[in-house]
């Protein structure tokens, strides 16, 4: 019997205030949501295991606030990122012109080794809102947008009714393995936090 291989992918998903990043996350980790809404205070994770061919894989999907004013908790949370998921709301087309200075503060705060050929995938969520007579973000401007950023996987999402969502998350996962495989030596040689030889409590502060 061979032995499976674990990955932890660590993905943030960046986007405005309020275009349902934490539903999405919600939808995806737990099938559930909620219609209150409640604004991520700083950042917040999840996890979820699945099977990809022949790894096992387990997603950190971190979750920003999408407050303008929590950009600067930055880097923490950004490095060491194995894809970045922006987010919109198709119905609200501040959110769509925003996402040029999320891309470009994802670049600068994670600083990525190629960041030409950094993972990005866009979700363009609340597409059930109205039966989509409120949209005012095309399918057709959010695919030349993402052609413009070197041909970002596009996907449209509802996390209120649960569309799209897991197929958007199995890509995320699936590009994110691919660009782990590519950084695995560029991790090579960093120490583990802790040793397991090392002597466990007594605080030194």
């Amino acid at each position: 019997m061979s032995v499976r291989r674990r990955t932890l992918l660590k993905v943030i998903v960046l986007g405005d205030s309020g275009v349902g990043k934490t539903s999405l996350m919600n939808q995806y980790v737990h099938k559930k949501f909620s219609q209150q809404y409640k604004a991520t205070i700083g950042a917040d994770f999840v996890t979820k295991e699945l099977q990809i061919d022949d790894r096992l894989v387990t997603l950190q999907i971190w979750d920003t606030a999408g407050q303008e004013r929590f950009q600067s908790l930055g880097v923490a949370f950004y490095r060491g990122a194995d894809c970045c998921v922006l987010a919109y709301d198709v119905n609200v087309m501040k959110s769509f012109d925003t996402l040029d200075n999320w891309h470009e503060e994802f670049l600068k705060q994670a600083n990525p080794p190629n960041p030409r050929t950094f993972p990005f995938i866009l979700l363009g969520n609340k597409i059930d809102v109205d039966g989509g007579n409120s949209r005012v973000v095309s399918e057709k401007k959010a695919k030349e947008w993402c052609a413009s950023k070197g041909n970002i996987p596009y996907f449209e999402t509802s996390a209120k009714e649960d569309y799209n969502v897991d197929a958007a998350f199995l890509c995320i996962a699936k590009t994110a393995l691919a660009n782990e495989r590519e950084q695995d030596i560029y991790f090579q040689g960093i120490p583990e936090a802790v040793s397991e030889s090392e002597p466990r409590g007594g605080c030194a502060c």
